[in-house]
């Protein structure tokens, strides 16, 4: 019986990361035809003239004969669900289109930006939990001191200051002013390799990112914190002569350390929304400040291609979220199992 018991345990367990694997396969499927349709769809109803981007002022010279030519050269005569379905047939190609602006395939275009907008948000996003779990176990050690107080309200200060009007102000203090960093770019013309010139562009950006993002997971993790000190153990622990930095430090850090990890997890989305507005305001070069060129200028397959490379990183974090928060609390996994299983039963 034992044995028999395992067997069917272990099946179960199979059927069930199985069933998982194809279930987020489904989902990551849906939501990104989902979203092609609807960006494809609305990018092409927006006002403004594709022609104008491939060729310029040279569009206003163009005589009628010669603009219908040119739409059917560039496929843009044909009805939107037309241009969609030719698109799909070559992204499945491992095609993406031309980029009507550049006059190169956009993934050509975009490939030397994805590591910039990598380095860039890669390092806000630690940047940015690095000092919120710094400031949060400040706050709860020293609860409702001054110095709490203090932090709390700055931090929501900072935390209604608009990024974009942030930024101007550190680009007239520090780099019209003082001069002492550069405004915009990623790197000086020919130093993409100098560590050191790259450091210096980004300074300004992750500012912004950090002040963007610091007090609201700040706040976050500082009242789970608060939470975690108010239980019996923090009690025993202190009746028992030991410090409350260390309690802090050693316990309460490591009970909340799940729940930070899959805040981490579901803020992806929110932390690379704020590196694209960061990348706008500074004219920094990747995906963010290009998907702005390319809905600017009608630059609809280099549009489209940095919208599903966002979206393919928004759904996958959210899958990862869901599935640390399966891992952290088993109980929501198995709910779902025995309730598909409730459900499979009674249709047999």
């Amino acid at each position: 019986m034992f044995l028999l018991g395992g067997r069917q345990l272990l099946q179960d367990r199979k059927f069930e990361i199985g069933r998982r694997i194809i279930r987020h396969c489904v989902e990551f499927a849906a939501a990104m035809l989902i979203l092609s349709i609807v960006v494809f769809y609305f990018s092409r109803l927006a006002p403004g003239d594709p022609l104008q981007s491939f060729y310029g002022e040279a569009v206003e010279r163009m005589s009628a004969e010669q603009l219908t030519a040119a739409r059917q050269r560039l496929g843009l005569d044909a009805p939107i669900w037309v241009q969609y379905v030719r698109w799909i047939q070559g992204i499945s190609r491992g095609d993406f289109g031309l980029s009507l602006r550049y006059r190169m395939p956009a993934m050509d275009v975009i490939a030397p930006l994805i590591g910039n907008t990598l380095i860039l948000g890669g390092t806000g996003y630690i940047l940015v939990f690095l000092f919120s779990i710094l400031l949060a176990m400040v706050c709860a050690r020293f609860e409702d001191t001054w110095l709490d107080r203090i932090i709390c309200k700055v931090g929501t200060i900072t935390y209604y200051i608009p990024s974009f009007w942030l930024g101007i102000m550190l680009i007239m203090i520090f780099s019209v002013n003082l001069h002492w960093l550069p405004s915009s770019g990623a790197y000086d013309t020919g130093m993409s390799g100098d560590i050191g010139n790259r450091i210096s562009h980004m300074i300004l950006p992750l500012v912004v990112m950090i002040f963007s993002h610091l007090w609201y997971y700040t706040y976050l993790i500082r009242n789970k914190l608060l939470d975690e000190v108010r239980k019996d153990y923090v009690l025993l622990a202190r009746s028992k002569g030991l410090g409350g930095s260390r309690i802090l430090w050693k316990h309460c850090l490591r009970n909340v350390a799940p729940t930070i990890v899959n805040l981490m997890a579901i803020s992806i989305p929110h932390v690379l929304s704020g590196t694209y507005v960061a990348e706008a305001v500074f004219d920094y070069a990747g995906i963010g400040s290009l998907g702005v060129e390319s809905a600017k200028y009608h630059d609809y397959n280099l549009l489209m291609l940095v919208v599903m490379i966002t979206g393919i990183l928004v759904i996958l974090s959210s899958m990862a979220a869901q599935m640390i928060n399966e891992m952290i609390d088993p109980r929501m996994r198995l709910s779902e199992v025995n309730g598909w299983k409730h459900s499979y039963r009674r249709k047999a």
